[in-house]
């Protein structure tokens, strides 16, 4: 009996919500850049160039994305199905957030700032209730519809609905000064703080279960490697947060209260920022390790950038409100790791792009 073989299916086009990471990526160039002590600071106009550039991938992200849909509808609820991709409906609303944040940065420079205010009311907006939702309906698919085979299938992707939240709140403050004094800014300044404690609290149950699953099945597998450095986005991101939100007290509570919050930026930023390094170095060393094994490039790469990032501006706050030029050097330092690890980044993203790499979906199996 003579068979003849299948030609192989053709591969569909893949574009999901993890390519928002990308735009988080670039936009925290400008919102790091402009955070760092004068010294450090790059020229606005290279800040400006990177808004522009997370503002264009993000616009052209969501007409490419909404275009995929209407000629594949099933992938959506497929994504939403998919206990590994789902996680990264966050990357969606921390895209939204972070160019917002990085229009108040550094777009100002380009559009003006009541343009800029306005888009990033905007953004902030629609950032904040994509992230809440995200932080509720993952965990809640999590729960009821994913099956998830024990810690061993942990992996820091878990993090990233959870840390939406935290994001709105770190960014929150640049809009509170222009708000109408009293009852709106002091209720601004409180529901960031709520969204802080809602992200870390929901962190603080996650993460354990990351660490376990290193500590009991070994590394992650090579091409997931570098979503160990997304442990720093809540560590980087909720210092950044309670630096901010002591920035704009004075002028939404009362004094006694400002200074309770202007106390525990330094009290609570110091030691997390502390173990935000502690894991900045085993993460490295894991990636040194996995990349002396073969690791491949894959969009996880750009983990190496926007958590890191939140770490800049969360020791740029803390070099701020104490004074200790030693922060402001850890900062700058933070900065050219992450600027390296953009434009390594970026360019094998482009070249995975053209090459049609990236948007290919995985075979299935035979």
């Amino acid at each position: 009996m003579v068979t003849t073989a299948r030609p192989p299916a053709p591969r569909t086009r893949h574009l999901g919500p993890n390519w928002y990471a990308a735009v988080m990526g670039t936009a925290i160039l400008a919102t790091a850049g402009n955070a760092l002590p004068a010294p450090f600071t790059p020229p606005r106009a290279l800040l400006s160039a990177a808004w522009a550039l997370a503002a264009l991938a993000l616009l052209v992200l969501l007409a490419a994305r909404a275009l995929h849909w209407r000629h594949h509808r099933d992938q959506a609820r497929a994504h939403l199905a998919d206990a590994s991709v789902a996680p990264f409906y966050g990357c969606f609303a921390m895209g939204v957030l972070a160019v917002g944040g990085a229009t108040m940065a550094a777009g100002r420079d380009v559009v003006g700032d009541s343009a800029a205010l306005a888009a990033a009311w905007v953004l902030w907006t629609a950032g904040t209730v994509l992230s809440l939702l995200a932080a509720l309906a993952v965990p809640y698919l999590m729960v009821v519809r994913h099956r998830i085979d024990g810690v061993g299938s942990a992996t820091p992707v878990w993090l990233l609905p959870v840390v939406a939240p935290m994001v709105a709140a770190a960014l929150g403050p640049q809009l509170i000064p222009h708000l109408p004094e009293g009852q709106a800014r002091t209720a601004m300044l409180l529901g960031c703080y709520a969204m802080f404690g809602l992200s870390l609290l929901a962190t603080l149950l996650l993460l354990p279960l990351v660490f376990a699953r290193l500590l009991t099945h070994g590394p992650l597998p090579l091409a997931l490697t570098p979503t160990l450095f997304l442990v720093l986005g809540p560590l980087g991101q909720s210092t950044t947060a309670v630096n901010q939100l002591a920035d704009v007290a004075p002028g939404a509570v009362g004094e006694q209260y400002a200074h309770g919050f202007q106390v525990f930026a330094v009290v609570y930023g110091v030691p997390v920022l502390g173990f935000a390094l502690l894991w900045l170095a085993l993460a490295a060393l894991l990636v040194v390790r996995a990349a002396r094994a073969g690791m491949p490039f894959a969009m996880t790469w750009w983990g190496f950038t926007f958590p890191v990032g939140t770490c800049v501006t969360g020791a740029a706050g803390l070099a701020r409100h104490t004074g200790l030029d030693a922060l402001g050097w850890l900062a700058a330092a933070l900065f050219a790791g992450l600027v390296l690890a953009w434009a390594v980044t970026a360019f094998r993203t482009v070249r995975g792009l053209l090459s049609g790499v990236l948007l290919a979906a995985p075979r299935p199996a035979a």
